[in-house]
């Protein structure tokens, strides 16, 4: 039996699809969909994603074919047709990628053949299909980036031994990817490999096109990029790795040594990459130790956050800050297989501690695993309450954290009390921002 989610944490496939063409350099979108489909994502999206805006071609000025009732009587694939001619008219771009909406796909347009086999264009034309009920926004960034798999990125059949390319860190859905892949490819580039992340700082649809000579696919996600990573391996010959996104020092070393010895990395590189990261890095840590201890800094962590930031987060917690992961909250609707995968990313901390987690997108339901996991104070003589803490998570959690008086630092999507610009919390120096961060919450008020 279905149920509905309070409050979701995430878009429909057509607004990660549109999310992840934002963060495409020249890549204009042509939305085949009702009046309002487009304007209506970006309404939920760029505030809830610090503040992304609607790029080069988005918001109020993405192309639309704004089907109608004539269209849904009568067939809109004329009308698609239009869209797509005249907007290569009004809008440059390099690449032109047509997605479908919910009212389109239910009248059977076939949106698909009517975009990809326009003759007489002057530029590249795909076309996807994304209507909400296909998936959530992370499936449409998932879809899309399956085509241009298939019917984008040439193949080559020389492999550079020494080059990645980086999935699944989605735009938007990820607050903070720019800053993330920026760090990641640095971190990468420290033992020699050079990252392909396709949408980070500086990279074009050159990096697209220049993406199937890779060795390596490295997939930042035990949940997203299925579709992408598998597509891949089935046309470019490029097999796939999962590692969880790296956040803090001790992440991001076990990252590069992984990554390392994928590609027979020499041994004594990568040691002397985390060597001079390492003194760096803990020099920095080095200005918080004495306030640490003389006030004693240490609290609970309450995690809420979706797959990829949850078990990152937990374990930076717990093994950097010294503090105690109380419980997490997954807010992905993660399937089976998947859960199994996310289970192990809790375990083994050298801490010795494991959190709790739960497994719920409903934003309510915080508020009920506190309650389970700590007795509330019923006027009892003697009590314990689960204090001090800070919960880790998205603007969802603002009303419970004012309600217990607990300090919020919104890590994931939506985030709507923080602009972002470069901010990461991936690497090494996402980790230092993290901690930075963090204790700053706990001084705000001295």
């Amino acid at each position: 039996m279905s149920t509905i989610i309070d409050r979701p944490r995430y878009v429909c496939a057509l607004g990660g699809a549109l999310a992840f063409m934002r963060a495409m350099d020249r890549t204009i979108p042509v939305v085949h969909a009702a009046t309002g489909c487009a304007y209506n994502y970006y309404i939920g999206g760029n505030a809830g994603a610090g503040y992304l805006g609607g790029g080069y071609c988005g918001a109020t000025s993405t192309p639309s074919s704004n089907v109608s009732e004539r269209e849904i009587i009568f067939g809109g694939e004329s009308r698609l047709e239009e869209q797509i001619r005249t907007t290569m008219e009004v809008v440059d771009g390099d690449l032109y990628i047509a997605i479908s909406g919910c009212q389109v796909e239910m009248i059977g347009d076939d949106i698909l053949n009517t975009a990809e086999n326009l003759e007489g264009l002057p530029a590249k034309v795909l076309a996807v299909q994304t209507p909400s009920f296909k998936g959530n926004s992370q499936h449409g960034y998932d879809l899309v980036f399956e085509k241009l798999i298939k019917k984008y990125i040439p193949v080559q059949k020389t492999k550079n031994q020494k080059k990645v390319n980086v999935l699944g860190l989605i735009p938007g859905n990820d607050v903070f990817y720019k800053g993330n892949l920026k760090e990641i490819k640095r971190a990468l580039g420290l033992i020699g490999i050079e990252a392909n992340t396709f949408i980070g700082e500086g990279e074009t649809l050159d990096n697209f096109r220049n993406a199937g000579d890779a060795a390596l696919n490295i997939v930042l996600s035990d949940v997203y990029a299925s579709l992408a990573a598998e597509a891949f391996k089935a046309v470019h010959d490029i097999p796939y790795v999962r590692e969880q996104m790296p956040v803090g020092f001790f992440q991001t070393e076990t990252f590069l040594r992984n990554v390392g010895r994928a590609l027979s990395v020499d041994e004594g590189t990568i040691d002397r990459a985390v060597k001079t990261e390492e003194k760096i890095y803990f020099d920095y840590f080095e200005r918080i130790a004495d306030t640490y201890n003389d006030v004693d800094l240490q609290r609970y962590g309450i995690i809420a956050a979706d797959s990829n930031y949850a078990p990152a987060i937990a374990n930076f917690v717990s093994d950097e800050l010294g503090w105690i992961p109380w419980f997490v909250m997954v807010t992905d609707p993660v399937n089976e297989e998947n859960r199994a995968a996310l289970d192990k990313r809790f375990k083994n901390y050298a801490c010795g501690l494991e959190p709790k987690v739960f497994y719920n997108a409903n934003a309510y339901a915080l508020r009920h695993y506190f309650s389970e996991t700590w007795e509330r104070n019923r006027n009892h003589v003697y009590y314990e309450p689960l204090s001090p803490s800070v919960i880790f998570g998205s603007i969802y959690e603002r009303d419970f954290a004012e309600e217990m008086g607990i300090p919020l630092l919104a890590i994931s999507f939506p985030v709507t009390n923080r602009v972002v610009f470069n901010k990461t919390y991936a690497g090494f120096n996402g980790g230092l921002a993290l901690a930075e961060d963090s204790f700053s919450l706990l001084v705000a008020a001295r």
